[in-house]
């Protein structure tokens, strides 16, 4: 559907997109899984992931982010490819909580978190999901991360299934185990 649309990105290093190999990996492992589901792009960015699930089939993304440029992106990229109706954009900083998902009706399906790498924002953001009750049983949390920010083998009802490197990179996968 938006096969090969650009997306608009804020000048300067502090976003950081998902490398489009990585992108194409991760959806080739989440596969028709992403169809129906109710998406969450957390340290969203340009909005990448989560614009790349409604493409291929996601009811809804909700994006949040930090910093006013990024946030400017999401919503530009968003516009432009008329997802409006079925997304929301959220400032928020994560790693204080995830409150600001609350007044959400339901819980998530699938989550991409891709935190600024070596700043170990991982576990104060995966704590946040699960304090807020954000998740439901199976929901998959997809983490892009540095490989020296090691992933645990359990947080809460949240365990590691999977994990793929790339370069410095590992992709991290893990479901809710309610």
């Amino acid at each position: 559907m938006l096969k090969g649309r650009r997306l608009m990105a804020p000048a300067g290093m502090a976003t950081r997109p998902t490398a489009d190999r990585i992108k194409e990996s991760v959806f080739n492992i989440l596969a028709g899984s992403v169809q129906t589901k109710r998406v969450l792009d957390l340290f969203a960015g340009t909005g990448a992931l989560g614009i790349e699930a409604l493409s291929r089939g996601a009811a809804s993304a909700v994006f949040v982010d930090q910093a006013k440029a990024a946030l400017s992106a999401i919503r530009c990229n968003v516009r432009k490819l008329g997802l409006e109706d079925r997304t929301r954009v959220i400032q928020w900083n994560i790693l204080k909580n995830l409150n600001c998902l609350k007044p959400e009706r339901d819980a998530f399906d699938l989550v991409f978190m891709d935190p600024p790498y070596e700043t170990n924002a991982v576990s104060p953001a995966l704590a946040g999901l699960l304090s807020c009750g954000a998740l439901t049983a199976g929901s998959r949390v997809v983490i892009e991360h540095s490989r020296r920010e090691p992933i645990v083998q359990a947080v809460g009802t949240l365990v590691l299934i999977d994990q793929r490197r790339f370069g410095k990179t590992l992709v991290s996968f893990m479901d809710t185990m309610l």
